[in-house]
């Protein structure tokens, strides 16, 4: 299905466009990417309808691409790899939220070595998308550090339980995306802007 729907759509780009073959590769694959979010989140939501969990899934997600768009983090090779821990991460993780009660004590704890991980650690690019530019990466350390802090107050101090336990397991499960733990689990390069320089040391940003 996939091959059939990006062939179709590249073709009839070939046909209607003068674009040359590195910007078509561009373009091919952005509607792969567009492809696989669209397929995951149309079996994430089924599944999260069939559980009667829609509206916790929906506020997870949110919660949680807050924090993961300015700090980005490791993405998966594989599409079905990708998939599974989608599903673990944004119906698992809801699920979890709406029993537990996380002591205030605990989140506190939490919350304080989270923002030392995500000032200390964010961004963390990929192989594919290093973050060449400097301030760029500047800017995303102290947006994703301001995050991190704001969801801990919050976290803290609301009432709902639901709430809190998503801005915490947000924080947990990202610092643990742009960790260079993970990324040698998966055995990725990780600060990948660094070889990019190397690489290309006329590079000017």
């Amino acid at each position: 299905m996939k091959k059939f729907i990006i062939n179709n759509c590249m073709n009839y780009i070939k046909k209607n466009t003068n674009y040359d073959d590195i910007k078509l590769r561009e373009i091919e694959y952005g509607l792969v990417g567009i492809y696989l979010v669209i397929s995951k989140m149309i079996v994430i939501f089924t599944i999260s309808i069939l559980l009667g969990i829609f509206k916790e899934m929906l506020i997870f997600t949110i919660i949680y691409n807050i924090i993961r768009t300015p700090s980005f983090g490791l993405h998966a090779t594989k599409s079905w790899v990708c998939l599974i821990s989608s599903i673990i991460i944004f119906l698992g993780i809801p699920y979890i939220c709406i029993y537990i009660n996380i002591p205030i004590l605990l989140k506190v704890i939490i919350g304080v070595v989270c923002i030392y991980l995500m000032y200390k650690n964010s961004p963390a690019d990929t192989k594919k998308r290093p973050i060449v530019n400097r301030k760029r990466r500047e800017i995303y350390k102290i947006l994703s550090t301001l995050i991190a802090i704001i969801y801990s107050y919050i976290a803290v101090l609301t009432n709902n339980t639901f709430i809190s336990n998503c801005l915490i397991f947000s924080l947990i499960i990202q610092n643990f995306m742009i960790s260079p733990l993970i990324y040698r689990m998966f055995k990725l390069p990780y600060n990948n802007y660094i070889d990019f320089l190397k690489k290309h040391p006329d590079f000017t940003y």
